[in-house]
């Protein structure tokens, strides 16, 4: 069974880059969201599995969406999609719960790499 999915992405180009990369099993339990307040609305009303994250969104910023699973304590394995590549940034989001951290423009082996190490594949 597949699980369920979120994408989270201001970038509707970015979004269907990470649609093209999922396993194909996974593409029917996709919903997505293009900003911060979005995603948190779905991840509070919906049991959301996996959840693909930008950082740079207007409004509520991934590191926003990450502080607001917290404070709801959400059960969901988080993956930073961004282009902000920062060794500081990429230890924030890593102490926020972040699974990992993959650089965009995102690389279908590498996604499927990093699902399969946290034994999501």
């Amino acid at each position: 069974m597949s699980p369920s999915v979120l994408i989270c992405d201001d970038s509707n180009m970015a979004i269907k880059q990470v649609l093209k990369s999922l396993p194909e099993q996974w593409k029917n339990s996709v919903q997505t969201a293009n900003n911060g307040v979005e995603a948190l609305t779905v991840l509070r009303d919906n049991s959301i599995e996996v959840l693909f994250l930008d950082l740079t969104m207007p409004g509520i910023d991934g590191i926003g969406v990450l502080q607001g699973i917290q404070k709801l304590k959400l059960n969901c394995s988080v993956f930073v999609i961004s282009a902000d590549i920062q060794p500081e940034m990429q230890s924030k989001v890593k102490a926020l719960g972040a699974k990992e951290f993959i650089r965009k423009p995102i690389e279908k082996d590498v996604l499927l790499h990093h699902l399969q190490q946290h034994g999501l594949l």
